[in-house]
């Protein structure tokens, strides 16, 4: 698994209350844990630093969805249910861009 994959598995709520099951970006895997930012279809609720996704065969997802930069989580790996796909290279390029701007992180 790496960077750009898409899998589904159970994403904590951000008040610890629960789960739900739902697509995830992964952003970095180790042989214990995977770092993800979850999806959303709600498309009207997108923030400033989502990055929106159209379905496709590589990306296996079956609606538009926004890739949630600010909803970031490390899990362990078993948690995960299985993958849908791949993203693209632009697309991971925008995910990319994203991060940067919103940790305001300073490329040099």
């Amino acid at each position: 698994m790496q960077k750009g994959t898409l899998v589904l598995l159970p994403f904590p709520f951000t008040d610890l209350s629960g789960s739900k099951v739902r697509p995830a970006l992964v952003l970095h895997a180790n042989t214990l844990d995977v770092t993800v930012c979850f999806l959303i279809t709600q498309l009207e609720w997108a923030e400033t630093f989502d990055v929106s996704l159209v379905p496709n065969e590589l990306n296996g997802l079956k609606r538009n969805s926004l890739v949630r930069l600010s909803k970031i989580a490390t899990l362990d790996r078993k948690l995960i249910l299985g993958e849908l796909g791949q993203l693209a290279d632009v697309d991971l390029i925008k995910v990319d861009d994203g991060l940067i701007k919103m940790f305001q992180v300073s490329v040099r």
